[in-house]
């Protein structure tokens, strides 16, 4: 698998690093579990090392409300903890499909897989914008914190509405914008990679899932405080002398979307 995009090229090698380290995507303070996320006793189902390896800004189980039975999609699955707490909710008759670009997500996540025995989860190496996923065959489709890293996000959501099934339902945490980012911010590759850079307006993100065809969109923003932002901004390292963080503290927020593929 490859790729010329520099931003695919970039995140990944932050997320690679990252699993190595056991770091979160944005900051300990945003995206770890221990942040309230998840509801407390959802992760007591997992050990707490797979536990402190979330890379999200939410929890799209709650959101996804998913059932026995069903087929899940996680969007970049990363390590593997949504895909892991799915495969509970819908039981040995369901199954949970997760697909990440990195090679050492995957590898971290087979293994989590692994040791709490969850034989109803498989992991797949690819893009989101080119899913290795057969269309027409997922019920839901999860993603956490994901889809803001897309370089060509239209594709993402195009991707997602051929592989759901017919009244399939998408139900996504992810970083979105009130109002545009400041410039410096938008064309840094570190901010890219940190969640914030590639995050579009909410109604731009709505615009989209509506051109491949979603229906009943919803999107509810949850706002940081100064300082999660601070964290965040604080581990991109820009190389720059003077941030404008007040644009920030009042533009970024996690947002909490769900959206239908028509029966």
């Amino acid at each position: 698998m490859s790729t010329s995009n520099p931003i695919h090229e970039t995140v990944r090698e932050h997320y690679a690093e990252r699993i190595k380290s056991s770091a979160s995507c944005c900051g300990d303070s945003c995206s770890s579990p221990e942040s309230n996320l998840y509801p407390a006793d959802l992760l007591t189902t997992v050990p707490s090392d797979v536990a402190s390896t979330s890379y999200g800004c939410g929890d799209p189980i709650t959101l996804a409300s998913l059932t026995p039975g069903q087929t899940v999609l996680d969007l970049g699955s990363g390590a593997g903890l949504d895909c892991l707490l799915a495969a509970q909710k819908v039981g040995p008759e369901g199954r949970v499909i997760g697909v990440d670009m990195t090679p050492e997500m995957i590898e971290r996540a087979q293994a989590n897989a692994k040791r709490v025995n969850a034989t109803n989860v498989e992991f797949r190496q690819g893009y989101l914008e080119d899913l290795p996923v057969d269309s027409s065959t997922v019920d839901v489709i999860i993603s956490n914190c994901v889809i803001n890293l897309s370089p060509d996000k239209e594709k993402v959501f195009n991707e997602a509405f051929r592989v759901l099934a017919p009244g399939g339902k998408l139900a996504v945490s992810d970083i979105v914008t009130d109002g545009e980012l400041p410039e410096i911010v938008r064309n840094s590759l570190s901010a890219w990679a940190g969640c914030v850079a590639g995050a579009v307006e909410a109604k731009d993100y709505i615009g989209m899932m509506e051109s491949v065809g979603f229906t009943d969109i919803s999107i509810k923003p949850v706002f940081f405080d100064k300082q999660t932002v601070d964290s965040a901004l604080d581990e991109m390292k820009l190389d720059v002398t003077e941030y404008p963080r007040e644009a920030v503290y009042k533009a970024v927020y996690s947002a909490k979307i769900t959206a239908y593929k028509p029966a």
